[in-house]
Parts: structure tokens; sequence; C-alpha cells
């Protein structure tokens, strides 16, 4: 797989291990750097979410905590953020704004099924003594897709990528047969699973899981992958494959798991 965009889900999935590569950079300079980034692109929620990790582990907590949530108003669906925006805020001391957040956030996490935010969220809510809100616990409806591109998944007409989302064959397997709508769909529910499951993408044996799992979800099949890519699929231990492979068959929805699923397999 390709190393950016595993960078990019996990800078809202695993945001500690991803700056463990940057571990020798001056933490100013890190900030600085996310800074310019949102100069350059200020709807980047992916450079807010950086940006605010960053503050965060200098401590700068106030700072930390408005760009999470200027994060989680540009991208609702990053649950996460309003999970450390909430953490930032009880940190600075701020228990009215952390209660607001974290109480939307709540709402965001139970109806996406993100449950491993859901359950933190709801650790910090309760930690200031505040309320879970009410909640139905179900994910509203996708709109249908509309466009003039036939995913080969879902035989329904969607938009086409505009780019391949991997340099290599797959990547480009995937543009010519995947629709946009198809593919953001799996984004979302391989977050899920690299939650669920603890992934480490930085492990070459957790890495080969996500990858099967996301070739499972789109039809890339071993053979299509032997042909294309020249070389026999790599080898996942057979605990996680069970796992993928239960997930699958439930069409990816994992809440009635619980946030449990990592219990399944041996850490």
């Amino acid at each position: 797989m390709q190393e950016i965009w595993h960078m990019i889900q996990r800078l809202f999935t695993d945001p500690q291990s991803l700056f463990q590569g940057f571990a020798y950079m001056d933490p100013e300079k890190r900030i600085e750097q996310f800074q310019r980034l949102i100069a350059d692109d200020p709807n980047n929620d992916m450079a807010y979410f950086s940006l605010g990790n960053a503050f965060f582990q200098s401590d700068r907590f106030d700072e930390a905590a408005d760009t999470f949530e200027k994060c989680a108003q540009i991208n609702e669906a990053m649950t996460k953020a309003y999970q450390l925006a909430g953490d930032a805020y009880i940190k600075a001391g701020h228990n009215d704004k952390a209660k607001m957040i974290l109480t939307k956030g709540y709402i965001e996490a139970t109806t996406r099924g993100d449950m491993l935010p859901k359950k933190a969220i709801a650790e910090l809510l309760e930690s200031i003594n505040a309320e879970l809100p009410v909640v139905k616990d179900t994910k509203p409806e996708a709109p249908k897709p509309v466009g003039d591109f036939k995913c080969l998944k879902t035989g329904e007409m969607g938009t086409k990528l505009a780019r391949a989302p991997f340099r290599n064959a797959m990547g480009l397997w995937i543009q010519e047969n995947i629709s946009n709508e198809t593919f953001t769909e799996w984004i979302h529910l391989g977050t899920k699973i690299i939650n669920e499951l603890r992934l480490d993408l930085s492990r070459d044996d957790h890495d080969a899981v996500y990858e099967y799992g996301m070739r499972i979800f789109l039809g890339f099949t071993d053979e299509i992958y032997k042909r294309l890519m020249g070389e026999t699929p790599p080898s996942i231990d057979g605990q996680f494959q069970s796992v993928i492979e239960e997930m699958m068959s439930m069409g990816g929805h994992l809440e009635s798991f619980q946030g449990n699923l990592h219990t399944k397999v041996d850490e």
C-alpha cells in the first residue's frame, strides 16, 4: 500500500503512531509546517487535525482544542476530532466548552457507528459529570449516488475517481472500476476497521490486514491481484482473516460489535 494514503488514514485514526515518525522534528517546526498548509488550504481538515495534534503534544491545550473543533466543523465525519477537542478543553480547564463539543461529537459518533470515539467521548463526558445525550443508534441512509460512471462493485452510477488512489496497478484498477462514492464508503469502513482491530499500519502484517479488507470490499480478487501485480497477495494471520471475512459478511456494519472486535484476535 502507498504510505501517503496510509498517512491520511492515520492522521485521524492513530495520530500517536503517525507522529512517532516526526520524533526528531522540533515541535515548533511541526506547528509552523501545518500552519503553512492551512494558509495554503483553509478548508484542509487533515491539516487542522495535524496542527491540533502538534499543539496537544506541546501542551498548548487551548490552541489544540480550538484547532480540533475547527477540524470537526469542516468535516463532521471526523469524530475523533470531537473527542480530542473535548479532551483538550478539559485539560485547559474549560469544562463548559468541553461539554458542548463532546455532546455534539457523541451524537455524530453514535449516528455514524464510530464505536471507539463514542466510548471515549462518553468517558470524557462522565469525567466532567455531564449527561450523555439520548440519540438513536442508527446511521442515516446515504443519498443515492448520481453520475455517468458505473461502479463495478455496486452496479450503480456514480462519479469516477479523479486520480488513482495508489501508484500501482491496483490503484489504476480501482480508478477504472470503482466509483468515487464506493471508494469513499471504503475509507469510512477502513477507518472503523483500523480502530476496531487496533491496527498499526506502520507494521507490514497489520498493513496486509487492512489491504485484505479493502480488496474484499472492492472485489479485487486474488486472481486479479496476481494478474495485475505480478505476484501473490501478501498472506495475513488466520485470526485476522476470519474476523475481516466476518465483517464483510455483515456488509461492513460493525455497530453490533460495540467496539470489541479487537478481542477476537490475539494481541
